[in-house]
């Protein structure tokens, strides 16, 4: 018999946002200090948080930073899921999937395949097994972060997402779609986002009544407050974050490695990026929301 995916956390925490607008911030996480800064911000605002890892986690340390992640979650005060963002080939998702007590969802990305609907359905339905909740991307979203492949260098263009394709997606059962609207992966370049609202708010009346609409591309540059509410009132009820709070990390360990001890890096570097998300969630409007679900 399939697991009742009703009660899967992440899609839950996620609903929840939907009904009740505002975003769940998903923290892209590398390292343990990451996943750290993830759940201490989480606790200190009371608010729903997704941990993600990219395939990059399991490359590099098998299940090692996704346990790390799932007993982080779990021994959280606050409702915090655990989120594999963009599995790009059919082997990563099944071998994220197979993960005993890991993964509550899984980005079944094969954006970059022709076959990308077909590879999708086939995939939702090995993750919904296991009990796993499933997003996908209709069209391509363009540009590539550090984890996930760039869309120039495999010799591929961006397709804005249509009401249509969306639909296509939807009816492979997936909980969560990522539409392409305008927004990058990586640099916006000197004009900044040309976002879409208004094929944002298409697909969102088109499908908002299955699944939830999942924001990628908000790079620290740009995506702060208004950008980030603009997406909420169109529908958008996750939204994945980045260099918003790695930045941290990076510039801590540049102005600090070989004055400070290695202790206290680690913990100015958890810190600073606890603070960066404490921001992000307040703007999402998911402070407090905690108590609520």
């Amino acid at each position: 018999m399939a697991p009742d995916l009703s009660q899967n956390k992440a899609v839950k925490l996620v609903k929840h946002a939907a009904a009740n607008n505002y975003a769940i911030c998903a923290t892209c996480c590398y390292n343990v200090e990451g996943i750290l800064a993830s759940v201490r911000a989480a606790e200190a605002k009371r608010a729903p948080l997704i941990i993600q890892l990219f395939p990059w986690a399991i490359q590099y340390a098998n299940g090692i930073l996704l346990h790390a992640a799932r007993e982080a979650a779990d021994n959280a005060s606050v409702p915090v899921a655990l989120h594999m963002d963009h599995a790009q080939t059919p082997e990563m998702v099944k071998k994220a999937a197979d993960f005993k007590n890991g993964f509550d969802g899984i980005m079944v990305d094969m954006s970059h395949y022709d076959d990308n609907l077909e590879k999708t359905q086939e995939l939702v339905k090995y993750c919904n097994e296991r009990g796993i909740i499933t997003e996908a991307e209709p069209g391509r979203i363009d540009g590539g972060e550090d984890g996930v492949g760039d869309l120039s260098e495999m010799g591929l263009e961006a397709i804005l997402t249509t009401p249509e394709q969306a639909e296509e997606f939807v009816a492979t059962g997936i909980n969560w779609l990522a539409p392409a609207f305008g927004n990058v992966h990586g640099k916006y370049g000197p004009k900044g986002p040309q976002l879409d609202y208004e094929r944002l708010k298409r697909v969102h009346k088109q499908v908002g009544d299955r699944v939830s609409l999942v924001l990628h591309g908000a790079g620290k540059e740009w995506f702060q407050e208004k950008l980030l509410k603009e997406c909420i009132e169109c529908g958008v009820a996750k939204i994945n974050i980045n260099d918003a709070f790695n930045n941290d990390f990076v510039s801590i360990m540049k102005e600090q490695a070989g004055v400070t001890p290695i202790t206290g890096l680690i913990e100015k570097a958890t810190d600073a990026m606890q603070k960066s998300i404490e921001s992000y969630i307040e703007w999402m409007g998911s402070a407090g929301m905690a108590d609520k679900i």
